[in-house]
């Protein structure tokens, strides 16, 4: 018979690519990780993962599998959760994965006053800018910027005309001068973005919705959004940032936006699920409670540029109140 936690230890192991990964985050030796893989293989006669001493892989059967595994443990958590509902609220543990800055300076108030509404619920909250594979990962919901396009996983659309600004400090722009084109950005410092060993150096912009990308260059670059964050508001260089992480800063004075004429990449902000049987009354709650803070965000930017920015014809997207959406590596 399957083992519950060996069931677990094989989805961890493959999330994460490593035997020693997954003991480490349950507090158990690789050789125990190890030898629960074994006998989960023994009990379904496939071999799971191609093993090597420098790597670990899913065979054909084990990516086949992987799945069934999943929504097994989700069944039975959901499952463990509504034995244990409480007539008083909410209940249980929700997993909430989302990006650094956005996380940090937005949301986490709106999540913390969400459970001190409901007290009898436990919030898991994972802040990283490393795109969540909800598919994967111990999550429940992930927050994600980007266009969604496919129809493995739901969307729910938090703030569909979030776009990038460029920023940079009152200091930094007294300093050094206020581009007025796209084209100035080369004699600027640029602070850049660094996901999955890529930089994002060229920065899009959209006069008439016509598409135009510049390149930028600085002396400091990062893998943490917020760490760009904190070096713009220090009056380091200019930053290309989605609207909703700095939108705070540009209120406060922190931070204020040049190149209003110019509209950024256009990056919705959604709340995914990866069906709709997780869409649970904890989620939907919670998407209730930060819809109405992400749209009236949406409103300042709207009347900070007058109208400016224009929507870019290549990725405008029907309006609704959810989008169906495939995995997508936008961060």
């Amino acid at each position: 018979m399957v083992r519950i936690d060996d069931l677990a230890l094989f989805v961890r192991s493959a999330a994460l690519g490593s035997f020693s990964n997954a003991a480490r985050e349950v507090d158990l030796l690789p050789g125990q990780v190890s030898a629960a893989i074994k006998r989960l293989e023994r009990e379904l006669n496939i071999r799971l993962f191609a093993r090597s001493t420098r790597s670990l892989r899913l065979t054909a059967e084990g990516e086949q599998y992987l799945p069934f595994a999943c929504e097994a443990l989700r069944n039975l958590r959901e499952g463990q959760d509504r034995l244990h509902q409480e007539p008083a609220g909410l209940h249980g543990l929700l997993q909430i994965a989302a990006p650094s800055d956005l996380g940090r300076n937005v949301l986490l108030p709106w999540i913390t006053g969400f459970r001190q509404d409901h007290p009898h619920l436990q919030v898991r909250l994972y802040l990283s800018d490393q795109v969540a594979d909800v598919f994967k990962d111990p999550v429940d919901v992930a927050f994600r910027y980007g266009i969604m396009d496919d129809a493995s996983y739901v969307a729910l659309p938090l703030a569909a005309e979030n776009r990038r600004v460029v920023v940079a400090s009152p200091a930094y722009l007294a300093r050094r001068g206020r581009p007025t084109i796209p084209a100035d950005l080369a004699g600027h410092d640029c602070l850049t973005f660094v996901l999955r060993g890529r930089v994002y150096d060229k920065w899009r912009f959209y006069p008439d919705g016509k598409p135009q990308a510049v390149g930028v260059s600085g002396g400091l670059t990062s893998d943490d959004a917020e760490v760009v964050r904190r070096l713009a508001i220090a009056g380091e260089g200019i930053a290309y940032k989605s609207w909703l992480d700095v939108c705070h800063d540009v209120r406060a004075g922190r931070l204020e936006v040049v190149l209003k004429a110019y509209g950024g990449d256009l990056v919705p902000l959604h709340l995914i699920c990866p069906h709709r049987r997780q869409f649970s009354p904890a989620v939907r709650l919670l998407y209730e409670r930060l819809k109405p803070g992400c749209e009236a965000l949406q409103r300042e930017y709207l009347a900070l540029f007058d109208g400016a920015p224009k929507e870019n014809p290549a990725t405008a997207r029907p309006r609704g109140s959810a989008i169906a959406a495939r995995r997508n590596n936008s961060a």
